[in-house]
């Protein structure tokens, strides 16, 4: 499992990354180009969960309702 720092530290490249306009990110010897904005802003919102998760041991947890008046 990767550590809340290396966690924090792929982050940090996410987000310098977005914030420049580039959609390339090295971190670790590894190199990732994102398809789109979109995708790299998915990339961080993953990431961003991920750490949540490392940092306090448990999974975030969230209930989605929908309701319709019927036809």
């Amino acid at each position: 499992m990767t550590s809340a720092a290396e966690l924090e530290a792929r982050l940090e490249a996410l987000k310098a990354a977005r914030a420049s306009g580039v959609r390339k990110v090295e971190y670790d010897g590894n190199s990732v180009e994102y398809r789109s904005d979109a995708e790299l802003r998915r990339a961080i919102q993953d990431l961003t969960e991920e750490l949540r998760t490392a940092q306090s041991g448990q999974p975030r947890r969230s209930v989605t309702v929908r309701m319709t008046k019927g036809w």
